[in-house]
C-alpha cells in the first residue's frame, strides 16, 4: 500500500468513525495479497468485497471497523 493509499483509508475511517456515511473502502488497487488474504488497496477479505454492496449500515461499519484494526498493523492510522 502506498502512502497516498494509505491516507486515503485513513482519511475515510475518520469520517466513518465520526459519524460520517460508511463508504466504500475501495480505492481503486483491487490486488489480493495470498500470505495476508487481503485486498492490498483496502485491507478487506475477498468476502467482505463480495457482500460490501449488499450489507446493510451496520454491516459497513462492522467491516470498517475490522479495516481499523487490521491497519493498525499495518500502520494506517486510525485516528
Amino acid at each position: 500500500m502506498t502512502p497516498s493509499h494509505r491516507e486515503t483509508l485513513a482519511a475515510r475511517w475518520q469520517a466513518v468513525a465520526r459519524g460520517g456515511e460508511a463508504v466504500s473502502p475501495c480505492n481503486a488497487v483491487c490486488r489480493m495479497d495470498a500470505a495476508s488474504g487481503l485486498c492490498a488497496g483496502c485491507l478487506r477479505t475477498i468476502d467482505e468485497i463480495t457482500a460490501w454492496s449488499t450489507l446493510p449500515d451496520a454491516g459497513r461499519r462492522a467491516v470498517w471497523h475490522a479495516i481499523a484494526r487490521r491497519g493498525a498493523l499495518q500502520g494506517v492510522p486510525a485516528e
